[in-house]
């Protein structure tokens, strides 16, 4: 850069210079810069659709999808049996636990010092395997304060030459003698975690249908690095906190669905005393057949009578379908008049006898409808609103529900473009000769990346503009078409047929058409069209997609087009494992290129404490490049090349004379 583009750029690098302020400091962070771009890229993991599935979630993340057994092995190979290394392993992902189990019978036969010694060599080798792509400085950031000194020193220590290997174990055998082996071993295998997984991906769709989701949402509001692409049923919960009413009842009806109240009330405090209350009053004598569904029998979870909550589901739902056609009456712009279900009941003498739709008509399974009035069928009873009122309360005043909220927002986008990958987790609309569709979002009219960013917009609009922007409630009523519009790039159908369900036996009428883009993107001209609008460079990028489980039972693969597509939906939450066949997918990202991990089933945290049991994974892709990936092939080393860029016109401009040069 000459003079005159250096005083173009002066107010930029005075600001620099404050950092920076001499021509020694600013060299020597480019030394550094350059330095960590040479390192071999941390590992990414991509995983979606979790579903409340928190126990293994949480497993996934300890073990950091067969990462660190597969470290384990490379480190001790013949040399350690396979129930040493699952012990070891089980050491690593639940020291607090493994070693409660461990201490009695180590006390009682005498081995415990020497327990100690073993492990802390042992887990100190796997500690220092995953860190050693890392600078010194980003390791310390996370080393824990009481014990960082000493884990630096066991870390970074040479145990090949015969002076180092005596200080080495003199550390060891400091720390066993002052009682402190135990809080030491449990720090470096939490850091073992911390950095077997560099960045963790999440495609959508924390909550529903699982128990756990406030629990995955506890992990990742403390978690190192992750970014998270909302999924539909994440929409679904993020606008029922915000507070649209429709998300709410539809929230309370998917969690008493899948007898998942705990989350609710356990979970985030909401108190549901009020529809139970409300269920019995109003359906006391109804036995509610239809909404009595074969989850709840002999369910675990179960904690309250299967009537009452056939009750409560019923009472809920009515109160849904109300919301959702008072929403769609707000906004023709939806094209959803098709959906309105409620005005298309016939009744006779006070009694829903039968439904037209399109000119047929169909009997319903349930007749029993007190609270809808024949002349304003979308009109919330008194009784209603005021329940709603309470809710609507219960999910504004719940702490915890409010400050994961504010989690995925912070940490979430409709869409991530990183490191040549496309993340979002359900489809891109397009129509059926592979155009971008156009669709309305909030009164702008926009197709393709433009839809993307649009929506983005509007949901953090939902959030951060109640009360200070007049489109606040339009968005927050978007919020509810994004959980089940067509246009919706996070549901992407014709329609979503949960009235039918309920009441109609025709199945004809409870089919669901998935939008284009959902067999278009499994042809390789399409997933380059599509990387290409998101400025994606189509030869190296790469679509993940989740939402739709890929039915491995039947053939199905998670990599489509040529491997220009990956769906990562294996079914890692229970309810979708009978589909699958299979526990969920990993996609794997390192330095040496792509991994696609299938799992097994999860068998329980307290047998993966008790005997080492692990979740089993086979490598169903490995795409490795020819030679190590770098961080300077990273968005990261992009952005470091661009400092180290702006830092040598600093120096440039203090050789200069432009800017003059300060003591540190």
């Amino acid at each position: 850069m000459d003079k005159n583009e250096l005083k173009t750029d002066e107010r930029y690098l005075r600001l620099l210079s404050e950092k920076f302020p001499n021509s020694n400091s600013a060299i020597t962070e480019i030394i550094n810069l350059q330095a960590i771009m040479s390192l071999p890229k941390g590992t990414e993991h991509f995983v979606s659709d979790l579903h409340g599935a928190s126990s293994e979630f949480i497993h996934m993340v300890k073990n950091a999808s067969g990462v660190i057994r597969r470290k384990v092995d490379d480190l001790y190979g013949d040399t350690m049996s396979e129930s040493e290394k699952r012990a070891l392993c089980a050491l690593i992902y639940y020291p607090d636990e493994r070693l409660d189990m461990e201490r009695p019978e180590r006390e009682q036969d005498g081995t415990l010092l020497n327990f100690y010694k073993t492990r802390l060599n042992q887990i100190v080798e796997v500690a220092r395997a995953v860190t050693v792509k890392y600078t010194r400085s980003k390791v310390r950031k996370l080393l824990p304060h009481d014990y960082a000194y000493v884990i630096e020193e066991l870390l970074h220590e040479s145990t090949t030459e015969k002076d180092r290997t005596i200080y080495f174990n003199a550390i060891i055998d400091a720390i066993i003698e002052s009682g402190r082996a135990e809080q030491l071993i449990i720090a470096i295998c939490y850091l073992i975690h911390s950095f077997a997984i560099d960045a963790l991906h999440v495609v959508g769709d924390v909550f529903d249908r699982g128990p756990g989701a406030e629990k995955i949402m506890e992990i990742l509001s403390t978690y190192h690095n992750f970014d998270i692409q909302w999924g539909n049923h994440d929409i679904e919960w993020m606008g029922a906190a915000a507070g649209n009413w429709a998300l709410i009842a539809t929230v309370l009806r998917v969690s008493i669905r899948y007898v998942n109240i705990e989350t609710l009330e356990e979970g985030y405090g909401i108190n549901l005393l009020p529809l139970a209350t409300f269920a019995l009053d109003t359906y006391g004598n109804d036995p509610c057949t239809v909404f009595q569904t074969k989850d709840f029998e002999n369910n675990p979870r179960l904690k309250r009578s299967a009537t009452l909550m056939a009750k409560m589901h019923k009472a809920i739902s009515i109160i849904q379908f109300k919301l959702e056609g008072q929403t769609i009456l707000r906004h023709p712009e939806y094209e959803m008049n098709d959906r309105l279900m409620l005005d298309k009941i016939q009744w006779q003498n006070g009694k829903a006898i039968a439904i037209l739709i399109g000119g047929k008509k169909y009997d319903m399974l349930d007749t029993n409808l007190p609270t809808i009035d024949p002349q304003h069928p979308y009109n919330l009873s008194v009784e209603e609103q005021a329940l709603m009122e309470q809710l609507a309360r219960s999910f504004r005043k719940s702490e915890r529900l409010q400050k994961h909220l504010k989690c995925l927002y912070q940490h979430g986008s409709i869409c991530l473009c990183h490191n040549n990958f496309l993340l979002f987790h359900a489809a891109l609309p397009m129509n059926a000769d592979g155009s971008f569709m156009e669709v309305d979002v909030c009164g702008k009219r926009v197709k393709g990346k433009a839809l993307m960013d649009r929506v983005d917009e509007v949901i953090r609009d939902a959030y951060y503009g109640r009360g200070k922007t007049a489109t606040a409630f339009d968005s927050l009523d978007y919020m509810w078409y994004l959980w089940c519009g067509n246009g919706s790039p996070l549901y992407n159908k014709d329609k979503m047929t949960t009235f039918e369900r309920y009441f109609i036996a025709d199945k004809s009428l409870q089919k669901e058409v998935k939008g284009a883009y959902y067999e278009l993107a499994n042809q390789r001209h399409i997933c380059e069209k599509i990387l290409l609008e998101f400025g994606i460079d189509p030869r190296e990028g790469r679509i993940v997609n989740g939402h739709i489980p890929v039915r491995t039972i039947k053939g199905e693969t998670p990599m489509r087009a040529d491997g220009k597509r990956f769906v990562i939906d294996g079914g890692f939450s229970k309810p979708y494992q009978e589909k699958t066949g299979i526990a969920g997918y990993t996609l794997i990202y390192n330095s040496h290129g792509i991994q696609l991990v299938e799992h097994e089933m999860f068998e329980s945290r307290q047998e993966a404490i008790k005997s080492g049991a692990d979740i089993h994974t086979r490598i169903q892709l490995q795409d490795f490049t020819g030679h190590r990936i770098r961080v300077r092939d990273t968005d990261l080393g992009k952005s470091l090349q661009e400092q180290v860029e702006n830092l040598k016109n600093l120096v440039s401009a203090y050789e200069n004379g432009i800017i003059r040069e300060k003591d540190n």
